[in-house]
């Protein structure tokens, strides 16, 4: 197959593995994205994640993960539930959209790899997948091939599905037809997940302070959080969705009837040995009501 052939192949046998959206970008180093981070980095943005911070270039660069890199396939797995599982139950804890269902990284991994055998026994070329794993720029990917833009509150937004969905990459030494990108941003003046954002973190267009995140501090955070934090955090246990629900994109999506899911069945989102299970309780209970079991956490 020639370069046009293998292209199309593939988007087909990613259609086939169950993605819902796929694009290819030319592997040359993410510039814009490197400043950008960097920047971030020197803000302190990232807290308490020293692992951000380990070999940033590494991030930007695609034969820094994979020599001979010459393609980068983003993909890209819808999980809206669908409108009658949004509404959580009154005087529920609440988790993030994105862990209600089975694991993501074992989900899609699984069929990163399969994507990825399959286009290494076509082409002969080498390959390695990521799926929130490495030292990827997963957004800056996925914009950079045209799937979506990244919108003022650091989602990648697309145009058919909104924000609710999951990345993933295929790194490969195969040359392919590079899809038209980035893609237009498409926010325009919308100030809506700025103005929403329940403690503020989001500082400027497309720049979270991890700091200030309600996503930081009930999934990455270790240890109780600090009583000046609590009440921003409110009854979010597990990630945070609100600068994604009061996006205008997201209704016009829905009132289009696009943004459909084809979720993985309900289960853990992580699952975890029973040891580990317990201590991931554990900590969240203490996240939540510090090690006195203080009810004033929530």
């Amino acid at each position: 197959m020639n370069a046009s052939e293998l292209t199309q192949a593939l988007k087909d046998q990613a259609v086939a593995l169950g993605f819902h959206k796929v694009a290819i970008a030319r592997a040359t180093p993410l510039e814009r994205d490197r400043a950008a981070l960097s920047a971030w980095l020197r803000g302190d943005r990232h807290a308490t994640m020293a692992w951000m911070a380990k070999e940033p270039d590494k991030r930007a660069d695609p034969a820094a993960m994979l020599p001979g890199c010459k393609s980068v396939v983003a993909l890209a797995v819808n999980y809206w539930p669908g409108e009658a599982e949004v509404e959580g139950r009154e005087g529920r804890a609440r988790v993030a959209r994105y862990a209600q269902g089975r694991d993501y990284h074992k989900v899609m991994g699984r069929k990163l790899r399969e994507l990825a055998a399959w286009l290494t026994a076509e082409s002969g070329a080498a390959s390695r997948t990521f799926v929130d794993t490495g030292p990827v720029l997963e957004r800056a990917w996925a914009e950079r091939a045209g799937l979506g833009w990244i919108g003022k509150n650091a989602n990648l937004l697309t145009r058919d599905l909104g924000s609710w969905i999951l990345l993933g990459e295929v790194l490969t030494c195969a040359v392919l037809e590079a899809d038209e990108g980035p893609h237009e941003d498409f926010c325009g003046t919308c100030t809506a997940c700025l103005d929403a954002c329940p403690t503020q973190a989001i500082t400027s267009p497309g720049v979270v302070d991890s700091n200030a995140c309600i996503s930081y501090w009930t999934i990455e955070h270790r240890g109780a959080i600090p009583e000046a934090r609590r009440e921003g955090v409110g009854d979010w246990i597990f990630g945070c969705d609100v600068c994604q629900d009061v996006c205008p994109l997201e209704r016009l999506v829905r009132e289009a009837g696009r943004g459909r899911s084809v979720r993985p069945p309900r289960g853990p989102s992580r699952p975890r040995s029973r040891r580990d299970s317990g201590a991931r309780r554990g900590g969240v209970s203490r996240a939540l009501f510090g090690d006195f079991g203080d009810a004033r956490a929530l």
